[in-house]
């Protein structure tokens, strides 16, 4: 069975993230640049003398596929790469996932990864 771990973090923590997972042996990810807020909701920033609130926030959200025993330790390793404590650090989530495929070999499943 395989797992997809996402997360959603703060830019520049995807450097210490992409280090600690090779780290642990995950040997792909994606990255997406995404906007959002949660608990931190916005903030006010000045631009030629004018204040304009910012709604959404810069994140980085990082998706990885890992065989369905390792999700844990994938997502604990992501977790300690990313914390810095303050608010809008982010959040993590895992879900089974049904099928993958290597579209180059056609491997499927945990032998695709």
């Amino acid at each position: 069975m395989v797992h997809a771990v996402v997360a959603v973090i703060k830019p520049h923590r995807l450097e210490d993230v992409k280090e600690a997972l090779k780290g642990i042996g995950v040997s792909g990810l994606t990255v997406t640049e995404v906007k959002g807020f949660g608990r931190q909701g916005g903030h006010t920033e000045t631009y030629r003398g004018a204040e304009y609130e910012v709604d959404l926030i810069p994140k980085v959200r990082v998706e990885c596929l890992c065989a369905s025993p390792d999700a844990d330790k994938v997502i604990d390793t992501i977790a300690g790469a990313a914390r810095t404590g303050t608010i809008g650090d982010g959040k993590l989530w895992a879900y089974p996932v049904d099928r993958v495929v290597r579209v180059r070999t056609g491997e499927r499943d945990v032998e695709a990864l």
